[in-house]
């Protein structure tokens, strides 16, 4: 359409009050109703415009004082490529290209795959892309936000000026524009007026890949085409490093206060620093996973990452996404998997962030009875609508295309299961059939974890996941909502509270050790000692166990071997790894002198011998998920307080039997009934000098013997530690270890 003809008063009104929805109709070059092309250009601020076509320069005509310019050139001229020469009012001249002659980059099947929410990479599509368009270095900037009335692109590049760069409307309530000249490390916004009222919101980009350091809160344009990789022999390993029947020994960290620089505030280490120190740190102790709670952008630092608002920007407070992907290269090169905590379940209410998006309640529920937490005071994402779905589904795979994460732990599932969640009656809506399942957050996880095992079939999806829902760690196909892992929340609350007990009244309690073995094989479970249960008064690790100090640490040290011989997969919170007597503040970092303390660094070398044996040791992580991988030896020794079991590896005859002692009282000669005659050697005793134990000495071999015990034909009689966990292995018929 001729430009003449579809630039009225109303248009130009529009422009001068940053209500435009359509300027590439009205700006750009257009042909004109009389023959020619008119080139039409909205530079506020601007004196005099000239265009400049190769070597020579037009001088265009000012229609309006609010920064109007029009010149029209005749039908001979073809459309052409072309700059403006802008001379401000307030002196200085600049030269730049016009956005507005640019084509559009979003095609009609982005905008349909978009709306019904099957456009599983919109990251490439969506938010600010450097790219070349039409020959030209610059960035297209899109983002959705079907119910405004206008969207500007404001930003460094345009002194924050809304007039400057109003952006275009497409079908599905997409906005975009293409900016010549715009580079990476440019600072943006989008400001957003809303069509219901006269409201305006400064938005971070949604699909922003970096962002400023808190407390700012302007997204950053960022390339993520630079980075070049050089894990190639790690990824191309992955399936066989994750699989089901390997160790998994994860080591969880915030890693904003791991460690940090000695007289600085805050004192972060960098990626790179963290790459540096961190990692080595890792594999040392001979963990072959690195867990990091939330590094999405967030603007609290006390959320400790889980209320996101950048959710497709790792946090500039340790540095840039290229940092980040050194990081994860770094680990990757090292032999050591990374998973990311990654928050579907509510963000937060921040005024640049998703909340009231466009003006209306566009990524949560209106209703405050689905879309707000109460426990978190945040908003819930409305996962039946297809967009939202696919922002999060597009945010889980952006972390595994472009930063190469191994798998993601997927927080408060069970706040999204259940529409009751933290409510009392009348505070939550049903279902559609009157039940308190949450349908639309299930079809969602579901098909995120199709979606995930669709492109990246070898990554973990792991879901902490507290309640008894059915199936979690199934596949969708079998009627369960397709994790790979759950964690098991039972065990952890039943095993710490069972350790908290004074020794003299743990024999008439066994059955809190022994409950989690009733139910260990209905999902695939991960047992934590996470964050969580360090933190808000509930006391380190070392100091939930009761007695003096050598008691507790004895009991700290019985606890993680006994998790290590339990079936399913392993995660400790840092700190944990030395006993770290105080409770975790993310605003300091570690108590690394503890390690002058013999009892502390007696600690660490027991977490490093344990992981040592655990990832030697096929019957330890071989037969996880299996009920044939566990056999109980005896669960009744009420009164000495013995709890022993066999772990079998996929031959059956390879076994390591573990034998845990839950008092400060040692005995010479416990009889134990074995699966096979023979001899047995001791691999790992908690209770050694050079861990911090009593050194009580016991044989390091027996040899099974005819006399039956705990319903065993053969039976062996060895020595047992105070608060102590053995493990053993059969010599006889048993294969490499």
């Amino acid at each position: 359409m001729p430009a003449d003809l579809i630039f009225d008063s109303k248009d130009l009104a529009r422009l001068l009050n940053g209500q435009c929805d359509n300027p590439h109709d009205i700006l750009g070059i257009h042909p004109h109703e009389g023959g020619g092309h008119l080139v039409r250009a909205f530079i506020p601020g601007a004196r005099s415009v000239s265009i400049k076509r190769g070597s020579r320069f037009h001088l265009m005509e000012c229609t309006h004082t609010g920064g109007l310019f029009e010149r029209l050139f005749p039908a001979a001229v073809k459309p052409f490529p072309y700059k403006f020469v802008v001379t401000r009012r307030g002196g200085g001249e600049s030269i730049e290209r016009d956005p507005y002659r640019f084509p559009k980059g979003l095609t009609d099947f982005d905008l349909h795959l978009f709306q019904e929410g099957n456009h599983h990479h919109y990251y490439k599509k969506l938010g600010a892309q450097v790219e070349k368009r039409a020959g030209v270095m610059g960035v297209s900037f899109s983002v959705w936000a079907p119910n405004a009335g206008s969207v500007s692109v404001i930003g460094s590049f345009n002194e924050w000026n809304e007039l400057r760069h109003p952006m275009g409307r497409r079908n599905s309530g997409l906005w975009e524009l293409f900016l010549p000249g715009v580079a990476q490390g440019a600072l943006y916004k989008y400001r957003i007026r809303s069509q219901f009222k006269d409201a305006v919101f400064d938005k971070a980009d949604p699909c922003g890949f970096a962002m400023e350091v808190r407390p700012n809160t302007a997204s950053v344009v960022w390339d993520l085409s630079r980075y070049r990789w050089r894990d190639s022999e790690w990824m191309g390993r992955r399936a066989e490093v994750q699989a089901p029947d390997k160790p998994m020994a994860t080591y969880e960290v915030h890693l904003g206060s791991w460690m940090r620089k000695e007289g600085e505030d805050p004192g972060w280490l960098s990626y790179r620093e963290l790459a540096a120190k961190l990692i080595p740190y890792v594999r040392r102790l001979g963990y072959t996973h690195l867990q990091l709670l939330p590094i999405s952008e967030h603007p609290f630092d006390g959320s400790w990452g889980y209320q996101t608002v950048g959710a497709y920007a790792p946090t500039s407070r340790f540095g840039t996404p290229d940092d980040f992907r050194f990081f994860v290269d770094r680990a990757h090169r090292s032999g050591i998997s990374v998973l990311l905590d990654w928050v579907p379940a509510h963000f937060p209410r921040d005024g640049h962030g998703l909340g009231f998006f466009d003006g209306t309640h566009l990524y949560e529920h209106a209703d405050p009875r689905q879309g707000h937490h109460p426990d978190w005071d945040t908003f819930i994402y409305n996962y039946g609508r297809p967009e939202v779905s696919a922002f999060l589904i597009s945010n889980a795979l952006y972390w595994l295309d472009e930063y190469h994460i191994d798998g993601l732990r997927v927080d408060a599932v069970a706040s999204m299961l259940y529409l009751d969640y933290s409510r009392e009656e009348g505070d939550w809506v049903p279902n559609r059939f009157g039940g308190r399942e949450n349908l639309e957050a299930i079809d969602f996880l579901k098909r995120l974890n199709q979606t995930i095992k669709k492109y990246h079939p070898n990554v973990l999806m792991i879901a902490e996941e507290s309640t008894s829902w059915p199936k979690v760690s199934q596949p969708v196909e079998e009627g369960g909502l397709g994790f790979d892992l759950k964690w098991n929340m039972g065990w952890m609350h039943d095993m710490l509270s069972f350790s908290q007990l004074d020794p003299l009244f743990r024999g008439k309690c066994l059955d809190k050790l022994t409950f989690s073995l009733l139910y260990a094989f209905s999902e695939k479970f991960l047992l934590p000692l996470s964050h969580d249960e360090v933190v808000h008064g509930k006391s380190p690790l070392v100091y939930k166990m009761p007695g003096d100090e050598w008691k507790k640490f004895a009991d700290l040290r019985l606890l993680y071997g006994y998790m290590y011989g339990h079936p399913g997969k392993k995660l400790l919170f840092m700190g944990g790894e030395f006993g770290q007597t105080r409770e975790w503040n993310h605003d300091s970092q570690l108590d690394w002198h503890l390690l002058n303390e013999p009892i502390h660094s007696g600690m660490m070398d027991y977490v490093r011998a344990l992981n040592e044996v655990y990832r030697r040791e096929a019957p330890l992580h071989e037969v996880d998920f299996e009920s044939d991988g566990f056999e109980w030896i005896c669960f009744r020794d009420e009164e000495r307080t013995v709890v022993s079991f066999i772990r079998r590896a996929r031959e059956k005859e390879n076994v390591v039997l573990v034998v845990a002692n839950f008092t400060p009282v040692p005995y010479e000669n416990y009889r134990l009934g074995v699966p096979a005659g023979g001899r047995y050697r001791v691999i790992l005793n908690s209770d050694e000098s050079r861990f911090g134990g009593s050194g009580y000495e016991i044989p390091q071999t027996v040899t099974a013997a005819e006399e039956p015990c705990h319903d065993r034909d053969l039976s062996i009689e060895i020595a047992l530690p105070p608060l102590a966990v053995v493990y053993l292995v059969s010599e006889d018929g048993r294969g490499a270890a």
